[in-house]
């Protein structure tokens, strides 16, 4: 779900270009960093000014309002052809409630793949990163990417510093950020062709599509064995290489390219660990379309579900004009299911479960996520100690109101505890003696 480049788990994005940084690692505090982000750092490229008009510079983000705004005013004359909201109202409340469950312990399980194998990578380079920071950077990176316009991009760099914070080096960070998103593309791969496969209409498409890089690899490994073809071969990328190193603003993010793969040293058990991870972060995601179909009554093979989840995939990317393919999936994954065999209004009330729980549930939690890890509005420590005191006597309240019943002990503080305490009562004082 992220988009993986996080993915997570989502659809897999391309390589962005990830800020220069020092790589000496250290723990930042949340000034330190604020600091750095005003300050230009030493070495670093200097950020060109943008001369564009306004017009061009929100270009991509007009765009997507007048193709929503286009899609709203088509509404009326494509109405007939949508399924009725009634009925879909109608199946979404009476869907099972076990269903339900797994299409949110499903994506949770999705999320947590993808968080657990950054942790991974992080402790394969040598930092060890605590499993709460983990899960709120891959929320708050997902949220991002999905809910921003260069949402993608975005979330890339936001990734990138909070490794940072952490106290990843740059090239750890770097070489993480790219090792997640290589070994979840792959999987997603893989996990796409053994679909395609397992459905008997697209087998021959499948083993054409695997039959021949496979001829190809066999033919070529052997003949790479030879040096002089290697050099040839290999002459086109070395001079890329060259080309990109005398480049001064390609340079800095080149070296930290080709010094990312001395980070990462795995075992085989941290491939296995990788591997699985990886595989769980899109099986489970699909499992939660699956359990959301059933959950209405729509009867779908697995491998149906699978290939109706990486149609809306590809319709996503291929669309990316809304933040987080919005209308474009819904679209394409309900049109997919009825394909399949199911009837457009449970089709379209599955993929709204799906999509409530997988985007704007996941969504909701990511900028919770952000806010808690101090990317909010920068406030005093004064502050910050006040809200904490807030907080906590809200909550308290909160416990104490939910739990308190005619036989419940309710516990004071000692002062308070002192103050409630019956006292014996002073005698009037006596007569006085001379």
């Amino acid at each position: 779900m992220y988009e993986a480049a996080a993915a997570p788990a989502g659809p897999p994005v391309g390589v962005v270009p990830l800020p220069v940084d020092g790589d000496a690692p250290r723990i930042d505090t949340g000034a330190t960093v604020a600091a750095e982000e005003e300050m230009p750092l030493p070495g670093a490229p200097a950020k060109p000014k943008d001369d564009r008009s306004w017009w061009r510079r929100r270009a991509g983000l007009l765009l997507q309002w007048a193709v929503l705004a286009a899609a709203l005013a088509m509404l009326p004359f494509v109405h007939d052809q949508l399924p009725d909201l009634g009925a879909m109202w109608s199946a979404a409340t009476s869907a099972e409630p076990g269903w339900l469950a797994v299409v949110v312990l499903a994506e949770a399980g999705s999320m947590g793949a993808f968080a657990r194998l950054q942790r991974r990578l992080l402790r394969i380079g040598g930092l060890k990163m605590t499993l709460r920071r983990a899960f709120a950077i891959t929320y708050a990176g997902n949220a991002l990417s999905t809910t921003l316009p260069a949402g993608p991009a975005v979330s890339v760099v936001y990734t990138f510093r909070q490794f940072r914070r952490g106290g990843a080096s740059a090239k750890l960070a770097t070489a993480v950020i790219l090792a997640g998103g290589v070994i979840t593309t792959t999987a997603y791969t893989v996990i796409g062709l053994v679909a395609l496969m397992a459905d008997p209409h697209a087998r021959a498409l499948a083993v054409t599509t695997l039959g021949v890089p496979a001829a190809l690899l066999l033919l070529l490994v052997p003949a790479l064995r030879w040096r002089p073809l290697r050099a040839v071969v290999t002459a086109p990328v070395r001079r890329a290489y060259r080309a990109a190193l005398a480049h001064p603003r390609v340079a800095p993010h080149a070296e930290q390219l080709a010094g990312a793969r001395d980070v990462l040293r795995p075992t085989a058990r941290d491939w296995a660990a990788l591997t699985v991870l990886a595989t769980l972060n899109w099986v489970c995601d699909i499992l939660a379309l699956l359990a959301a179909a059933r959950a209405v009554g729509v009867d779908v093979d697995p491998h149906g579900v699978t290939l109706a989840y990486f149609a809306a995939q590809a319709a996503g990317s291929a669309l990316p004009l809304l933040p987080g393919g919005l209308g474009a999936i819904e679209s394409s994954m309900a049109a997919s299911l009825v394909a399949f065999g199911a009837t457009l209004t449970p089709a379209a009330a599955a993929v709204g479960l799906y999509r409530l729980v997988s985007y704007w549930a996941v969504v909701g939690i990511g900028w919770i996520a952000w806010v808690a890890l101090h990317e909010g509005p920068r406030l005093s420590a004064r502050s910050r100690l006040r809200l904490a005191r807030t907080g906590r006597l809200l909550m308290d309240g909160l416990s104490a109101t939910a739990l308190i019943h005619p036989y419940t002990n309710i516990h004071l503080p000692a002062h308070a505890r002192d103050a409630a305490r019956p006292r014996p009562p002073v005698p009037p004082p006596g007569p006085v003696r001379a």
